[in-house]
């Protein structure tokens, strides 16, 4: 399917690699300018040529989404290259799993700074943005550990389903102004970390799904171009679990 997306502009966090690289090849062959943010120059550069060298267009920024002052300079940069801002996808994460009892302090800290604290600041800067242009979409991308929680996960699952609840908030903050925010929650996807699983693991976890397999980051683009787009317009505060049905009520 094919969405209205000329022009349009869209920022990606964490999007040098896995999943925000999917997203971003998705977003250019749907016409969008695409501005890559992630930690190194060396893997934006890379990112942004891959995307180049497939017609799309593309252009890097180094930012940690955790540096309010860094976040800030990256995405005026960008609005002044572009003009605007339609679209941003807070994607940007980290996992250090361990049970309660044995996890580091550091670890709980890490993870809701990454992936809690820095969709607020990335949130934050980009809707100073999208409100005087009086249109917007802000994508998070939660996870279905936010919404049922996983044993060894207690620092991830609580940045998620945090960040779910943020999106609700900000949904109603920023109806008003015409931008919407909602969230996305992927099951188990096929990743580089889940190609090194032994198969009878990966098997186990496909009969856990009721469609039998587990998704792609294909999968997890598609929807974001969903949301993106005005296909979706009359949708906000919303959480769409991209997983085989695995968290079905």
């Amino acid at each position: 399917m094919t969405y209205d997306l000329q022009n349009t502009v869209t920022v990606i966090t964490g999007s040098a690699r896995g999943i925000g690289f999917a997203i971003a090849e998705a977003f250019g062959a749907q016409g969008a300018h695409v501005a890559v943010i992630d930690l190194r120059r060396e893997d934006v550069d890379k990112a942004v040529q891959a995307l180049t060298d497939l017609g799309f267009s593309a252009s890097g920024y180094v930012a940690s989404v955790t540096d309010p002052e860094a976040v800030e300079t990256a995405l005026a940069a960008i609005a002044e290259k572009y003009g605007n801002i339609d679209c941003l996808v807070n994607n940007a994460g980290v996992t250090r799993d361990n049970l309660v009892l044995r996890m580091k302090e550091e670890d709980w800290d890490l993870v809701l700074d990454i992936n809690l604290k820095g969709a607020f600041i990335c949130t934050q800067k980009v809707f100073k943005h999208m409100m005087k242009a009086r249109r917007g979409s802000i994508i998070n991308i939660a996870s279905v550990i936010g919404i049922m929680g996983n044993a060894g996960q207690a620092n991830y699952a609580a940045s998620k389903g945090g960040l779910i609840a943020f999106t609700k908030s900000c949904a109603r903050e920023f109806a008003s102004r015409g931008v919407r925010v909602n969230a996305i929650a992927p099951g188990f996807i096929e990743t580089e970390m889940t190609a090194t699983l032994p198969e009878d693991v990966i098997a186990g976890y496909a009969k856990a799904i009721p469609l039998q397999k587990m998704g792609t980051p294909a999968d997890v683009a598609k929807t974001c171009l969903f949301l993106a787009s005005q296909a979706s317009e009359y949708i906000t505060g919303q959480t769409i679990a991209v997983d085989g049905g695995l968290t079905m009520h």
